[in-house]
């Protein structure tokens, strides 16, 4: 049996520099060179277009590994709608939604707040990086972003400390696993 290549065979630098530059990427609003700066505090040397670079190869990688390891969605499916007239004939017209359980809503003021909110990383993002010139480049970072940061986004508010550090380093052990980095590295050099 041929033994497999690892992920980063042919790197300069260790599978735990290149994860960590990859997750702060993704996870934090930080730019290519506050990376490079973060690591060369950190004794690391590397350019800032070597983190793109990375970013580029094993963010959609690690991205893929973190939707596969999530939950399935169940089996109950609900549409919410705001008691639209047309709705009915919609409705008639689509056999699957026969079966959805339906929630009707008062329409009032502001209800697609939670909506948009939804989006706000994501603006803030794009701010941060002045904008996204190129649609390409674009989709391939949203792609990456949205699954990476939500791996690590847990609803801080809702959780007691002791928990939410539980969580979190449940989340980190299925980062490295994703990422092919054994151990935990506790500090970079």
């Amino acid at each position: 049996m041929k033994k497999r290549k690892s992920l980063y065979h042919g790197h300069r630098f260790r599978a735990a520099i290149i994860s960590l530059a990859v997750r702060w990427y993704f996870r934090f609003q930080l730019s290519l060179r506050d990376i490079e700066e973060l690591l060369f505090e950190r004794g690391v040397v590397v350019s800032y277009e070597t983190i793109r670079r990375w970013c580029d190869k094993f963010g959609a990688g690690f991205a893929h590994r973190v939707k596969a390891a999530r939950r399935k969605p169940g089996r109950t499916w609900r549409v919410v709608t705001d008691q639209l007239r047309s709705y009915p004939a919609a409705k008639a017209d689509i056999p699957e939604l026969a079966n959805v359980k339906h929630v009707f809503v008062k329409a009032a003021a502001r209800v697609n707040n939670r909506a948009e909110n939804s989006h706000q990383p994501t603006r803030e993002r794009e701010r941060r990086m002045r904008g996204f010139r190129d649609p390409k480049r674009t989709q391939a970072f949203l792609s990456s972003f949205g699954l990476i940061r939500q791996h690590f986004a847990l609803k801080r508010h809702l959780l007691r400390a002791s928990r939410y550090r539980k969580q979190l380093s449940s989340r980190f052990a299925a980062w490295r696993e994703f990422t092919g980095i054994a151990q935990n590295p506790s500090t970079v050099s």
